[in-house]
C-alpha cells in the first residue's frame, strides 16, 4: 500500500503557527491559483473555489495513477485592498483576492495542464485556475481561533509584533483555512494569518 502524503503533517513550518506571533523562513511553494475580486462567499468567490478544487482533485488522481498518493490542501487566500482604509471599513464587494491550494513538490505542470483539460470541459471556470510558485521569504504568522469578524485583533498583535522586532510588511495578508467553516461552529474555527516582512534595519544599511 502506497503512503500518502499529507502535507499538514508533512510540513510543521507552514502548517504549525501557534496562537501568538512568529517568525519564519519559506521558500519557494507551487500552488494551484484562482485571482478574483468580490465578497467572500459571494458567487464568483464560490465558483473560484469549486474550480480550484475540482483541478486539484483532478490532480490527485492523476497522482495515485502514478503511485504519488496524497491529500489535497487546505484552501489559502492572499488578500489585498485599492485602498488605505481598514479591511473592515472598505466594501467586501470591492476586496480582491487570489485563492490558493498548495501542491506537493511531485507535482508537475504537465499533471496541473491535463487535469485542467479534464476538469473545463465540464466546468468552464476551470479555465482561471493557473499553477504558480510562490515565494514569500520572511514571514509573521499567528494561529487565530474564532470568527473571521475578530481577526483584526489577531492582526494588530501581528503589526505590534512586527514594530517591536522592527520588521514591516513586505508582501500580500495570506490567510490558511484550517477549518472547514461549513463544518465549524464560528468560535473554533482555526485560520493562519500569516505576513511577508522585510527587516527595516537591514533596508537601512
Amino acid at each position: 500500500m502506497m503512503d500518502k502524503l499529507d502535507l499538514t503533517k508533512a510540513d510543521k513550518t507552514y502548517y504549525g503557527a501557534v496562537k501568538t506571533p512568529q517568525l519564519i523562513e519559506l521558500g519557494a511553494i507551487s500552488y494551484l491559483t484562482c485571482t478574483g475580486r468580490g465578497e467572500p462567499g459571494g458567487e464568483v468567490f464560490s465558483q473560484a473555489v469549486e474550480a480550484l478544487y475540482k483541478v486539484g482533485y483532478a490532480i490527485k488522481a492523476i497522482c495515485k495513477k502514478e503511485a504519488r498518493d496524497f491529500t489535497v490542501a487546505k484552501l489559502e487566500g492572499l488578500w489585498w485592498f485599492d485602498s488605505d482604509l481598514p479591511a473592515a471599513s472598505f466594501p467586501r464587494v470591492e476586496w480582491n483576492w487570489k485563492l490558493l491550494i498548495r501542491q506537493p513538490d511531485f507535482v508537475t505542470s504537465g499533471n496541473v495542464e491535463q487535469a485542467r483539460s479534464q476538469v473545463v470541459s465540464r466546468l468552464s471556470s476551470a479555465g482561471q485556475v493557473s499553477y504558480e510558485a510562490l515565494s514569500e521569504g520572511s514571514c509573521v504568522q499567528m494561529l487565530h481561533i474564532g470568527p473571521y469578524s475578530e481577526e483584526p485583533a489577531s492582526i494588530a498583535r501581528i503589526h505590534a509584533f512586527m514594530t517591536e522586532q522592527e520588521l514591516r510588511q513586505n508582501g500580500l495578508h495570506h490567510e490558511i483555512y484550517l477549518s472547514d467553516s461549513r463544518r465549524t461552529d464560528s468560535s473554533v474555527l482555526k485560520t493562519i494569518l500569516r505576513l511577508p516582512v522585510t527587516d527595516v534595519r537591514q533596508n537601512h544599511k
